[in-house]
C-alpha cells in the first residue's frame, strides 16, 4: 500500500471519486474539486501536469469553507 500523498505517486492517480457534479458557482466539480478543463485534459495528460493539478486541489482545499 502507497502511503505518499496522490501527487507524489507514480504513475499519478486521479483524484476521481465518481462524485461528479459541477458547481454553478465554483465551477469546480463537488467530488474532486477540478475544473472542466482539469477532468477533460487528464486522460492525456503527463505525470507534470497532474502533479500540478493536484496541487491546484489541495489549495483549493485550503482556500474552500467545509463547515
Amino acid at each position: 500500500m502507497n502511503l505518499a500523498p496522490p501527487e507524489l505517486q507514480t504513475p499519478v492517480p486521479s483524484p476521481c471519486i465518481n462524485l461528479c457534479e459541477m458547481d454553478q458557482t465554483t465551477g469546480l466539480c463537488r467530488g474532486c474539486l477540478r475544473t472542466i478543463d482539469e477532468i477533460v485534459a487528464w486522460g492525456s495528460a503527463g505525470d507534470e501536469l497532474k502533479r500540478a493539478i493536484w496541487l491546484d486541489i489541495r489549495r483549493r482545499e485550503a482556500d474552500l469553507d467545509f463547515g
